[in-house]
C-alpha cells in the first residue's frame, strides 16, 4: 500500500480571490460537461488569460473561484449549450482528456466540474423554492427564506478488490464495454459504514462473505460527484453468485492472466496496478529468492 500524499502539487484550493483582475488567470469552462481547452502542437492546457471576455464567451451563472493554481487565480464556470469553439480551442468531454492533461490538472478539472454543477443545481432551495445566496468564504448556500444550508453534494461509493490466495475477483458489470471487468462497487447507504457497504456490496452482487477489509486509497470521481473510497478483503467464505442486474460475470483471476481492464484513469485500476505488481508470479519467484539469499 502507498503512503498518503497530496494530489494537487501545484494547486491551493480557496473560496476567495485575493488577486482580482491583477493577474492572468486559469479558466476552466465548461458547456454541457466538455472542458475548454488549448490545442496545441506538444498537446493541451487551460485557457490562461487576465479576463473572461478575452475568451468571447458568455457566463452562465456565478463565477466559482477555485484557488491558485501555480500561484495564479484560477475559476470554473459554465457557458451555454450554444457557445463554439475558439480559435485554436475546443470543448472537449473531459474523460478524453486523461493522459493528455497532467494529472493534478485534470483532478482539478474534475473538481471544476462538480462545482460548476452544484451551482446550478442549487440556485434554489429545495425545501422551500426561495432563491439561495452563496455563503462568503464558504463552499455552499443558503436559503434566506427557511435557513436551510446546501454544500457541494459528495456520494461515497467504495471499490473493493477481494482475493483468495493469490488469485483476484474480477466482474463483468452491464454498464460496461463487453469484454471489460473490474471490481466490485457500489454507494454508500445512510447509517452504514464504508467496511459495512464493502461487506453488503459484495454479498448482493457476487454473493460471497469477505473478512480483513483494510484501505487502499481514494479518489475524487467527478463524473458526476462521487468519492471512490478503495479497500483491500480477503474472501471469507461462499460461492460466486452474481446478482445478474449489475453484474453479468465474475470469477478468480491471476495476476497472468486477467481479463480486459478499466483505464487507469480510474482507482479501481491503481488497485489491479498493485495486485499485479505484488501478486504476479515473477515478482513473488524474485520476493522468495531474495529472502532466500537473506537467510
Amino acid at each position: 500500500m502507498k503512503s498518503a500524499e497530496s494530489i494537487y502539487k501545484r494547486y491551493i484550493p480557496a473560496t476567495v480571490c485575493e488577486q482580482e483582475g491583477i493577474s492572468n488567470t486559469y479558466w476552466f469552462v465548461f458547456s454541457s460537461n466538455k472542458l475548454l481547452v488549448n490545442i496545441q502542437k506538444d498537446g493541451v492546457s487551460i485557457p490562461f488569460v487576465k479576463t473572461i471576455e478575452e475568451l468571447n464567451i458568455v457566463p452562465l451563472g456565478t463565477q466559482q473561484y477555485l484557488g491558485t493554481l501555480e500561484g495564479q487565480p484560477s475559476y470554473a464556470l459554465e457557458v451555454s449549450e450554444e457557445s463554439a469553439d475558439q480559435d485554436g480551442m475546443c470543448f472537449t468531454d473531459l474523460r478524453s482528456l486523461y493522459g493528455q492533461l497532467e494529472e493534478d490538472i485534470f483532478i482539478l478539472a474534475g473538481k471544476a466540474l462538480q462545482i460548476v454543477n452544484w451551482d446550478k443545481n442549487h440556485k434554489y432551495c429545495g425545501g422551500c423554492g426561495t432563491e439561495t445566496v452563496t455563503i462568503q468564504g464558504e463552499r455552499a448556500k443558503r436559503c434566506p427564506k427557511c435557513g436551510l444550508i446546501n454544500y457541494t453534494q459528495i456520494c461515497p461509493a467504495v471499490i473493493t478488490a477481494v482475493l483468495k490466495g493469490n488469485k483476484i475477483l474480477m466482474a463483468h458489470n452491464s454498464s460496461f464495454t463487453e469484454n471489460m471487468y473490474s471490481l466490485i462497487a457500489g454507494f454508500l447507504e445512510p447509517g452504514e459504514t464504508l467496511e459495512e457497504c464493502v461487506q453488503r456490496e459484495i454479498m448482493e452482487e457476487v454473493g460471497i462473505k469477505v473478512k480483513n477489509i483494510k484501505y487502499f486509497g481514494s479518489q475524487p470521481w467527478p463524473f458526476p460527484n462521487s468519492m471512490m473510497i478503495g479497500y483491500v478483503a480477503e474472501y471469507d467464505s461462499g460461492e460466486i453468485l452474481v446478482d445478474g442486474v449489475e453484474i453479468t460475470e465474475a470469477g478468480w483471476y491471476d495476476a497472468e492472466n486477467l481479463p480486459e481492464l478499466p483505464t487507469k484513469i480510474s482507482i479501481a485500476r491503481k488497485i489491479i496496478d498493485w495486485y499485479i505488481h505484488d501478486y504476479s508470479q515473477k515478482n513473488i519467484t524474485e520476493h522468495i529468492d531474495n529472502n532466500s539469499e537473506k537467510l
